[in-house]
């Protein structure tokens, strides 16, 4: 099902439907994973952050944490968008 289109620029630049950055929370910044399947067609996704690329987001943590308060810490992040989202739509 078709979404959205797009058109290259001159310099290969594409723009990503404002319905598209919403559905997949794209934002200034997200990088995009193109994917090549086996029949040639293409998938793009945004790349997804990793606990692994946190250093490089943040630089080097001098706090540890044991993996039961790190992921206390995520599910009460999590808990706190889904707040604001819901505030946000209603």
């Amino acid at each position: 099902m078709r979404v959205a289109t797009s058109r290259v620029t001159i310099q290969g630049q594409i723009s990503v439907p404002a319905k598209v950055r919403k559905d997949l929370g794209i934002r200034a910044g997200t990088e995009l994973i193109w994917d090549r399947k086996e029949n040639g067609d293409y998938s793009i996704r945004p790349k997804r952050l990793t606990l692994a690329d946190l250093p490089q987001v943040v630089g080097p943590s001098t706090v540890r944490l044991t993996d039961r308060e790190l992921q206390a810490a995520r599910r009460e992040l999590q808990d706190s968008r889904a707040k604001r989202l819901d505030a946000r739509k209603g």
